[in-house]
C-alpha cells in the first residue's frame, strides 16, 4: 500500500500545480491510480472487461455512473472523511454523498477555479443568496460561498436567507461605494428577489447556480436570465456549474457557454450508447473528468444533457429522462 500512498501524494502535487497542457497525461495517471485504489471503480472496470493498460486516450476512460454516489462509498485509497457533501432531495429520496478527505484541498481548488475567470474572490464583496442550501447540512456550494466570504476584504460580505430588504440595502450600499460585488444565488431566490426588489444592478456580477428546488415553476436558462436581466437592468447573467459529486466548477459569463476550470474537462456520450463518445456540437450526455476528485473518482458519467465544443466549452440543456434505469447503471448493481 505504500506505493499507492506515494503515488497519490505525487499526483496530488502535480494536480495542484499542473498546466492545462498536461491535463491528458495527468488524467491517464489518475485513471491508473484509481483503477488500483478504488474498489467500486475497479469492479466497474472489471465488469466492462477493461484492460487498464490498453487505455491511452481520455475518451477511452470509462466514466462511473453518477448514481453510484447515492448507493456506494466512492473512495480511492483508505482514509477517513473530514467532511461529507450531500445533495438535496425530496423527502424519502436517496441523496448523493461525496466524502471529502481534505476540506482545504476542496476550498483551495474552488479559489483557483474562480480566479481563473474572475480574479481572486478576495477582491469582491460576496453576497450569497442561498436559501434551501443554507437550510440543510452538507452543501458543497455553501462551503465554497463561506470560503469566498471569509476571503473577501469587504466586511459587508455575507449570507442572506429570505431577508431580501437587507440584501437590497447591502447592494445599494456597495453600488454607492463602487465596491466590486458578486451576488451568488440559487435561481428561485433570485427570482423572488427580482420580483420584490427590482433595481438597476449593472455594476454587480449576478451569478445563478441553478435550482428551483420545487419552489417555483421550472424555467429554461434563457427564460431565467431574461427575467433577471430585465429586473436588474443588466446586460447579462453569469452562471456556475457544479455538483455534489465534483470538486471543481465551471462558469459561464453573460448567458454564454460554460468553461471548465483547469482541473476539469467535459465531453459528451451518445444518449443511446453510454460508451460511445458523441461528436462536438451534437447533443449528448455530459461526461466529466475532474482531477480534483483524486480521492474519490475523477471520471463521472452525469445525467445532464448538453453539447461540448472544440474549445472545451459546453452547454447544459436539461436532464436525461429515466436516468436512474439506464443500462450502464444496472451493470453495476452488484458492485
Amino acid at each position: 500500500m505504500n506505493d499507492l500512498l506515494q503515488q497519490r501524494d505525487t499526483l496530488k502535487s502535480a494536480i495542484d500545480q499542473h498546466s492545462p497542457e498536461r491535463f491528458a497525461d495527468l488524467a491517464l495517471e489518475v485513471f491508473r491510480y484509481q483503477a488500483r485504489s478504488n474498489k467500486v471503480y475497479a469492479h466497474y472496470l472489471e465488469l466492462l472487461s477493461v484492460d487498464v493498460g490498453q487505455v491511452t486516450t481520455l475518451t477511452q476512460i470509462p466514466a462511473l455512473p453518477i448514481s453510484l454516489f447515492k448507493t456506494h462509498e466512492i473512495k480511492s485509497g483508505d482514509w477517513s472523511a473530514e467532511r461529507i457533501f450531500s445533495s438535496s432531495g425530496t423527502t424519502g429520496s436517496q441523496t448523493s454523498r461525496h466524502k471529502v478527505r481534505d476540506l482545504k484541498a476542496y476550498l483551495d481548488n474552488t479559489v483557483r477555479g474562480f480566479t481563473q475567470f474572475y480574479g481572486p474572490p478576495s477582491n469582491y464583496c460576496v453576497l450569497a443568496l442561498l436559501p434551501a442550501y443554507l437550510e440543510r447540512q452538507g452543501s458543497s456550494l455553501v462551503e465554497m460561498a463561506q470560503h469566498f466570504i471569509n476571503l473577501s476584504k469587504y466586511p459587508a460580505s455575507g449570507f442572506f436567507l429570505y431577508n431580501y430588504e437587507a440584501l437590497a440595502q447591502r447592494l445599494d450600499d456597495c453600488l454607492q461605494k463602487q465596491i466590486p460585488t458578486l451576488l451568488l444565488g440559487v435561481s428561485f431566490a433570485l427570482l423572488d428577489f427580482a420580483e420584490q426588489y427590482a433595481r438597476p444592478l449593472e455594476q454587480v456580477i449576478i451569478m445563478e447556480t441553478g435550482g428551483m428546488k420545487g419552489r417555483r415553476k421550472e424555467l429554461t436558462r434563457e427564460q431565467l436570465h431574461d427575467t433577471l436581466k430585465s429586473a436588474f437592468s443588466i446586460a447579462g447573467i453569469h452562471s456556475e456549474y457544479g455538483m455534489t459529486e465534483l470538486m471543481s466548477q465551471a462558469y459561464a459569463k453573460h448567458q454564454g457557454r460554460f468553461y471548465p476550470s483547469n482541473s476539469m474537462r467535459v465531453w459528451t456520450r451518445e444518449i443511446t450508447d453510454p460508451f460511445q463518445p458523441q461528436a462536438y456540437s451534437k447533443v449528448g450526455v455530459l461526461n466529466i473528468i475532474d482531477l480534483a476528485n483524486l480521492d474519490t473518482c475523477s471520471f463521472i458519467a452525469t445525467d445532464d444533457l448538453g453539447r461540448v465544443y472544440e474549445d472545451g466549452s459546453f452547454e447544459v440543456l436539461g436532464r436525461l429522462d429515466h436516468s436512474d434505469i439506464r443500462g450502464c447503471n444496472l451493470m453495476v448493481a452488484d458492485v
